[in-house]
């Protein structure tokens, strides 16, 4: 699962991808992108290790990928964008420092991912255009026509300046949207890059909303704090009175943000939390962990994390009959812990 890091040239993205990953940004990679894997916190992990005294330990984690900075005068932006497309999730890195407007970048920022958008249905309607002047058996020019007549919908919608999130669309139509990755389809979050000495925060915060979420952090900062052993990080924040942002916070959030949740698997081999869809079922997450689990499903026993931490042992979980036998399409919680039955 990735997530998309977009801004314009001087926002801190690629500060904000060195804090966020721990890799440093490389210059060489600078007109291309690069991209590194964050691993999701997970405190729940330490506790089920104290049961357990695994052998191994995982972490789930999401990629982050940095792409290169765009221009403000928009030229090359749908190049640079493209490869974005399999992103999951956006976040918009906006320049609050040194004078930066951050509310005329998100504008502009939108306006760059509707004109990337519009061309790619455009340029995929003259295709279709050009296919139904050609004789073509009736079933595939139905379906060409039904395309044709959606992405005149979109490319319309786009053309006033509304993107597809927000248009009020069949799930028949979605189903043609859906293989072009529109990036203005994408759930998205902000996050403002602050000067290190920012006293007011929340006038940036203060427009979050569930549809775009706000945050502000001192990327340049908040990157040196993170650089220092935990003791003189401690001492600089108490004497400066300065850093403290939630990294942890901010991956967990990327990761809701995207349309993911975790679940986990305990035992003595190893603990281990993975990656799933919000609505991802039983044999969505047997499918995770390996395909034949889900091939070969039968059920799922399921205990939560917080049952097995209080009673201190998968016995004492059982002998309180709190181990549940769940369907394939059971849909998974956050909580849960996942050990799949199946037959060869």
């Amino acid at each position: 699962m990735k997530i998309g890091l977009i801004g314009y040239q001087g926002s801190g993205r690629s500060t904000l991808f060195a804090w966020l990953t721990g890799v440093a940004a490389d210059p060489a990679l600078a007109h291309v992108g690069q991209s590194a894997m964050a691993e999701i916190p997970e405190p729940r992990i330490d506790a089920l290790a104290k049961i357990y005294n695994p052998k191994k330990i995982t972490r789930a984690a999401i990629e982050i990928a940095d792409t290169p900075g765009l221009s403000r005068d928009h030229a090359g932006s749908a190049g640079r964008l493209a490869t974005l497309r399999e992103a999951g999730c956006l976040v918009l890195v906006l320049a609050a420092f040194d004078r930066g407007d951050p509310l005329a970048d998100l504008a502009s920022f939108d306006e760059d991912l509707l004109l990337a958008d519009m061309e790619i249905v455009a340029n995929r309607l003259d295709r279709v255009a050009q296919s139904l002047t050609k004789p073509i058996p009736r079933q595939e020019r139905e379906q060409l026509q039904h395309e044709q007549d959606t992405l005149r919908l979109v490319l319309t919608a786009m053309e006033s300046g509304k993107p597809l999130r927000e248009s009020d669309m069949t799930e028949e139509q979605l189903k043609v949207t859906r293989a072009f990755r529109l990036l203005s389809e994408k759930p998205r979050m902000v996050i403002v890059n602050t000067a290190d000495d920012e006293e007011h925060p929340e006038r940036f915060t203060d427009k979050s909303t569930s549809e775009l979420p706000i945050v502000a952090v001192p990327a340049g900062l908040e990157l040196e704090l993170a650089r220092m052993s935990p003791e003189d990080r401690a001492e600089f924040e108490a004497e400066m009175g300065v850093g403290g942002a939630d990294r942890d916070g901010l991956i967990r959030q990327l990761l809701a943000i995207s349309g993911h949740k975790i679940f986990l698997t305990a035992g003595e081999k190893e603990v281990r939390t993975w990656l799933l869809p919000k609505d991802g079922t039983a044999v969505d997450a047997a499918a995770s962990i390996h395909t034949d689990l889900a091939r070969g499903f039968i059920r799922a026993e399921i205990m939560t994390c917080a049952d097995l931490v209080r009673l201190g042992s998968e016995r004492e979980v059982k002998a309180q009959h709190l181990v549940r036998q769940e369907p394939k399409d059971y849909v998974v919680r956050d909580d849960d812990i996942l050990l799949i039955r199946f037959s060869v």
